[in-house]
């Protein structure tokens, strides 16, 4: 009976443009998930999307459609997620969606449960919350005021409320962090105690009431179940606990692995088995936090406008290649920095140089020397040399080191450990020099064969431990070494001799050609900019000012910064907000504006604006208004867009803009 291996990604948050950060881990965890089934294991993949939340509710809204709605068309639409999954061949067994009936469902009982178990209990919160994240934070935990995960500001946040004793279970959370190897790498076991425990673990709120869209609590109508809480029970509904849909938990639960990025560790390592712990179920066995993706030293992000397109990636080089740069470049526990150069210079060292020359000079030799077909007894040692024995060791001892690595969760090591035994068997080709054998046939023939033959071998026996990141690269190379299905086994990659001596062989495509990094480079900048074209809104504007203003005039208006000490709506009018401003002079200025139809007034609170403020003050629905905001504004699809102009924090109040 085959061993079961049960491994997730976490479900991702369903964004409206999805970058190579989102690939990374999946890319990782179906690499593991490969690996494992070429191993002989019983593999359960499990990847999904978390769907629930004020953020979402709040997005659909601004699209003019239902939460469900907005949802539907990023998972399932074109170039959502299950698009890029399906193009990153990822080779999930399941994919779990937290608006799943049978998920919700389940939900209402798990928190049912922890009540029931007097885990969790009603009060009023009132605190910050980052509504990009999902999360509350006390006032001691903020970095500079703001958001210690994604550093955007929070808001405050005040309304009745369900808790969580969180605190009731830091001890048996911390005894788990510090003395089991549960959160790997060990480096985040620090970060999760020193952060979070130690200083006094504070009981979480698991319910809202400020927003509809999520799982309502059944027994208390208005409150909805905390987003963090539906979404990681996941792990166990998609495997049947507590419904109907499936019937697995008993066979894969607990997980093997939880592959998480590193914002969401205190999530899956804190919270995570103290919800468990509250239901008496038993706890996953590992939760690995990987690094990110950086470009430019920061976290790609659609916000800062630094993404990269896996898409264009992916039709330009290759989804394999894609999927190996991820894996052999970056160190899986830490951060590593992205850039097209990089991607470009890995393809062309490791694919081009070192594996496709491999392949492609053995190939064409035994075409050109032997018409495709190896002679019989080529295994067999023919005028031995130090180089043969050192070669054949090598290939032969790769695969138990390959699984030393994969099986501490450092894929990029596994990899370098092949393209060592590649890189010298491209060596070994230099010393044995099969040209000069082949001048004189009668001769050198057999040895020829030989050296041929170990090139071969070696090379089947690194492209099956290639197949958990390039596998239909690999399907390739096999039909090009003529190895069967018995040679591209998992038994058959610590064997040495399994390839036939009449296999035949051809020079097929070249799998990996060299890429011309400056012509690639420039293509790529193209292509990013005829997709951010493509993306943008075809809008309406106002025509140009056909009168010109004098220069003098213009400079007459007093444009300065101002902040947003407090936002309200204007009563018996559904357009106007009532601003009171920080301009710096030490006295609040106040600003009507009709743009009620476009912002909350709560949103606006803190947010650093600009004004004209030396405009003659006017009357307003009975009030005084001293200055303009300044906003933008065009029509999209035939409606009216407004967009407060909003200028960086870090500008004082007053300060004048010229």
């Amino acid at each position: 009976m085959s061993k079961k291996f049960y491994i997730t990604t976490p479900i991702y948050y369903p964004s409206d443009k999805l970058h190579i950060g989102h690939t990374y881990c999946t890319v990782a965890t179906d690499a593991m998930a490969r690996y494992k089934r070429l191993t002989g294991c019983d593999v359960m993949f499990l990847t999904g999307t978390d769907e629930h939340g004020q953020k979402i509710e709040d997005k659909a809204k601004a699209a003019g459609v239902t939460p469900q709605e907005f949802v539907d068309k990023i998972v399932e639409g074109e170039g959502g997620i299950l698009d890029l999954w399906k193009l990153m061949n990822i080779s999930n067994d399941r994919f779990i969606r937290t608006t799943d009936d049978y998920h919700v469902e389940a939900i209402q009982k798990i928190f049912k449960k922890m009540y029931d178990n007097g885990d969790i209990y009603k009060g009023s919160y009132k605190g910050k919350y980052c509504k990009p994240c999902e999360s509350f934070w006390t006032e001691s935990q903020l970095v500079d005021g703001k958001c210690p995960d994604c550093g955007r500001p929070v808001e405050d946040a005040e309304e009745e409320a369900y808790f969580f004793r969180l605190s009731k279970y830091a001890d048996r959370v911390q005894h788990l962090l510090e003395d089991t190897d549960f959160l790997q790498p060990r480096s985040r076991v620090n970060e999760m105690v020193n952060n979070f425990i130690k200083p006094g673990l504070e009981d979480l709120c698991v319910s809202r009431t400020s927003f509809t869209w999520g799982v309502p609590v059944d027994f208390d109508p208005g409150h909805v179940v905390y987003v963090w809480v539906d979404a990681l029970f996941n792990y166990c509904t998609a495997m049947g606990f507590l419904n109907d849909k499936y019937d697995d938990y008993g066979h894969y639960w607990p997980a093997d692995y939880h592959f998480v990025g590193k914002e969401i560790v205190r999530f899956h390592s804190i919270i995570w088995p103290a919800m468990l712990m509250s239901i008496d179920e038993p706890l996953p066995k590992h939760v690995f936090g990987h690094g990110w993706l950086l470009l430019d030293g920061g976290k790609m992000s659609k916000s800062k406008g630094n993404v990269v397109d896996p898409y264009i990636l992916a039709e330009k080089f290759g989804v394999d290649a894609l999927r190996f740069f991820l894996m052999r470049t970056f160190p899986f526990g830490s951060d590593g920095n992205f850039s097209n150069e990089l991607l470009i210079q890995t393809i062309n060292t490791d694919l081009a140089n070192d594996l496709g020359n491999l392949l492609s000079r053995t190939t064409a030799m035994v075409g050109k020397y032997f018409g495709g077909t190896l002679p019989k007894g080529c295994k067999a040692a023919v005028a031995a040399q130090d180089c043969d024995a050192e070669l054949i060791g090598m290939a032969s001892a790769l695969r138990e080191q390959y699984e030393k690595d994969m099986d501490s969760c450092a894929p990029h090591t596994a990899l370098a450990d092949v393209f060592r035994v590649i890189q010298r068997a491209n060596k070994y080709i230099d010393e044995t020099a099969p040209w000069a054998l082949a001048k004189d046939m009668e001769a050198n023939g057999a040895r020829l064969a030989h050296v041929l033959y170990n090139l071969l071998e070696t090379t089947r026996i690194c492209a099956t431990l290639l197949i958990p990141f390039m596998p239909e690269s690999m399907e390739k190379l096999f039909v090009q070494i003529g190895a069967g299905a018995d040679a591209q086994s998992w038994e058959s990659a610590a064997a040495w001799g399994v390839l036939a001596e009449d296999a035949a062989i051809t020079k097929g495509e070249n799998l990996f050609p060299r890429i011309d990094m400056e012509k690639a480079l420039a293509e790529l900048e193209a292509a990013a900019d005829a997709a951010r074209k493509a993306a943008m809104p075809a809008l309406e504007i106002e025509p140009f000012a056909a009168e010109n203003v004098d220069f003098d005039t213009f400079c007459k208006s007093d444009f300065r910064a101002v902040k947003v000490k407090a936002c309200q709506n204007v009563k018996k009018s559904d357009k106007l907000l009532k601003f009171t401003l920080d301009d710096g002079s030490g006295t609040d200025r106040q600003i009507l504006s009709g743009i009620a139809k476009w912002y909350k007034p709560e949103d606006l609170i803190g947010k650093t604006l600009v004004a004209i403020i030396n405009l003659p003050p006017r009357k307003m629905m009975g009030q005084e208004s001293c200055g303009m905001l300044i906003s933008a504004v065009h029509k999209e699809k035939g409606e009216e867009k407004l967009h407060l102009l909003m200028v960086d924090d870090a500008i004082p109040a007053g300060a004048k803009l010229c």
